[in-house]
């Protein structure tokens, strides 16, 4: 299809064209999604696959659209700087749409979700590719899309107290992985969305969330670095993400059964990785 059949398409409401063989549009908008000009990838492709699966036209199909992305996710995994991100970048969005579909109305069985929140979760911490905005291509934005997906994850009915468990221990993985450039688009409030999504299904006690915040704090503070390089680099993800957090525990509307005992525990740690605040 030309680029004027797809605005058709969308100014059609997204009706999918009866003409057409959904199969082979869809496989032109799976190799869309790696596209470097944005409005064919983030413009184009995207929102025609994710409204087809949010209005069900994939509802028979959805295993096979979602085993689809889990493939995209390991185009070109290892690279650096090249335009392979894309499509990474915005399978996983689509893989999200999938398991939001099953959440909304129950279609995939409960092992195919798993794979695919394993999928998720191993392409999340293998990506090196972390570059937000690119110059003329427009929004790769990879760990901020696999923030987003793990949210949604976090929403299914598949997942129990030990899966939610993991889904954390991912985002503070990713956070804490060395040699990382740090996140500079706003990844940390994303991750902190998906970590609220985990929250609110109340079934991880603080007995687990208290490490597990201890953990990332242990990687907060510049302050206990050696000073022969700079110590704000390795540290920086994880104190955006403690600092983002306490602020979206303090502020966000529907607050976790939690948030009072992790808000007290956030703050001590604050304390702790930001002591140049206690100076008078």
């Amino acid at each position: 299809m030309s680029g004027a059949d797809w605005k058709q398409v969308h100014a059609d409401d997204f009706r999918v064209p009866p003409h057409l063989s959904l199969a082979e549009m869809t496989e032109e908008l799976t190799v869309m999604l790696g596209d470097t000009d944005p409005d064919r990838r983030d413009g184009t492709a995207y929102p025609t696959l994710a409204t087809w699966v949010e209005r069900g036209v994939y509802d028979d199909l959805l295993p096979g659209l979602g085993d689809g992305m889990v493939a995209g996710l390991s185009v070109g995994l290892g690279e650096q700087g090249t335009d392979s991100v894309f499509r990474r970048a915005f399978s996983v969005l689509v893989l999200a749409e999938c398991i939001s579909r099953d959440n909304a109305r129950p279609l995939v069985l409960g092992g195919k979700v798993l794979q695919w929140g394993d999928a998720i979760a191993t392409w999340l911490l293998r990506e090196q590719d972390l570059r937000g905005y690119v110059p003329g291509k427009g929004w790769a934005h990879a760990i901020a899309h696999g923030a987003d997906a793990l949210r949604v994850l976090a929403a299914s009915p598949h997942l129990g107290k030990p899966e939610l468990t993991v889904v954390l221990d991912v985002i503070a993985d990713r956070l804490l992985m060395p040699g990382s450039e740090p996140l500079m688009h706003g990844e940390p409030d994303r991750l902190v969305n998906a970590t609220f999504a985990v929250l609110r299904r109340g079934s991880v006690p603080m007995t687990v969330l208290e490490p597990w915040a201890n953990r990332i704090a242990a990687g907060a503070s510049p302050y206990s670095r050696a000073r022969d390089s700079d110590p704000f680099l390795p540290t920086s993800d994880a104190q955006s993400f403690l600092r983002a957090l306490y602020l979206r525990l303090a502020l966000g509307s529907r607050p976790p059964t939690v948030r009072a005992d992790l808000m007290l525990v956030l703050v001590g740690l604050l304390r702790e990785t930001n002591p140049s605040f206690r100076t008078p």
